[in-house]
């Protein structure tokens, strides 16, 4: 940020906290944050580690987010911001994004969770701020990252149209037992939620709805062999924007061999119903650990026929590590999810942007090479 703002992150998770931490060790100018939760000692917890772990004098302020209604504690402190970042679990995100468009913040959030998504765009279509929706890590920087690879594909080969838009990302632990070969590193409930909503993708150039871990597949990526499926989320609006122009366009989670066969016996001893996503949830809590020593895979690759007829295709990879911010280390899945959505209120902040901005609409160069992701993700080219 090269302006002073007051930043209002809503949820005191492991986002949050890197959120709150990135901005205060990598801005340009120090904003003043304030923490919400429903659990405001959470909350305390969270602002007092943001200040212990940056290295810069600053300000935090915790505040309990009411679950219900609005208090006058959260009425003055929206009137004070600037933008609210929702870290809150998706299922908040409507109502978080309803108070963004009624004290004129801009917002941003990082919920794959689509129904409410489409229910935001709704709400925030006549606004006078800005929102830009599921800008984390997936969906986000593996949309931008996609997209930017389809479009430079499209300008370098004199083309219009592609055969393939892949979009994999795992978020993972550096090794893997038997019987689950998983272990948790971000939310439970977001786990199990993407393994069984439908996924949107793109076949024979059409928009469609198809299940979620219905097309697993064997992949290497750097010399390590994964394990993908197709889950819910992942594609933001890509399956909107390139309709017509990629014949097959999907977003899949990278898991190591023998995780999704070991989902696969658990759900069938499952019966399904409106509470699936709950005891599938329970289910793996009870059996897999969660870990702190994690790491991110992402592989991105378009395919297709340049002008001349000649089949190319092009792929970025990355693997990302735990790294140090401050005097606090964040887990890859922090540092990843947290950069994007920090970079997100920053292109709200400093531009004229009313209404949804969605990801496709993004210039992918400039944020894939922007001050916060950068030094996540380090630069990022797509030819």
């Amino acid at each position: 940020m090269k302006k002073h703002f007051n930043i209002i992150i809503a949820g005191a998770g492991g986002i949050a906290e890197a959120a709150g931490l990135i901005l205060m060790e990598w801005s340009v100018v120090i904003p003043t944050l304030f923490i919400g939760d429903r659990n405001y000692l959470k909350a305390k917890k969270v602002a007092t580690w943001i200040e212990e772990g940056t290295t810069k004098p600053c300000s935090v302020e915790p505040f309990l987010l009411a679950e219900e209604g609005l208090t006058k504690e959260m009425m003055a402190i929206f009137r004070k911001g600037d933008i609210i970042l929702d870290c809150l679990p998706g299922s908040q995100a409507p109502r978080i994004a309803e108070f963004a468009k009624d004290f004129e913040l801009h917002y941003v959030n990082l919920t794959e969770y689509v129904a409410e998504t489409e229910k935001i765009k709704g709400l925030a279509k006549d606004a006078s701020t800005g929102f830009i929706l599921q800008a984390g890590l997936a969906p986000g920087y593996i949309d931008l990252l996609a997209n930017g690879l389809f479009q430079q594909f499209c300008t370098d080969f004199k083309v219009d149209s592609v055969t393939k838009l892949e979009l994999r990302v795992g978020a993972l632990g550096k090794h893997a037992m038997a019987p689950h070969y998983y272990g948790f590193t971000w939310s439970p409930v977001g786990v199990a939620t993407e393994y069984l909503k439908d996924t949107i993708v793109l076949r024979d150039y059409v928009k469609t709805t198809i299940p979620s871990l219905s097309e697993r597949a064997t992949i290497i990526i750097d010399g390590t062999t994964y394990e993908e499926d197709l889950t819910s989320g992942g594609a933001a609006d890509l399956p909107d924007a390139l309709s017509g122009r990629v014949r097959s366009l999907d977003y899949k989670t990278l898991r190591f061999p023998g995780h999704y066969a070991w989902i696969e016996k658990q759900l069938s001893e499952l019966k399904r119903s409106a509470n699936t996503v709950a005891a599938l949830q329970r289910k793996m809590q009870a059996e897999i650990p969660h870990i702190d020593e994690d790491q991110i895979i992402l592989y991105a690759a378009v395919e297709g026929k340049d002008i001349e007829g000649v089949l190319r295709k092009r792929e970025v990879s990355k693997r990302i590590f735990p790294q140090k911010v401050g005097n606090h280390k964040l887990r890859a899945i922090q540092s990843t999810t947290a950069a994007p959505l920090v970079q997100a209120a920053q292109l709200l902040l400093e531009n004229p942007i009313k209404g949804v901005l969605l990801q496709s609409q993004i210039n992918s160069e400039k944020f894939l090479n922007g001050s916060y992701v950068v030094r996540v993700y380090g630069e990022t080219k797509t030819n």
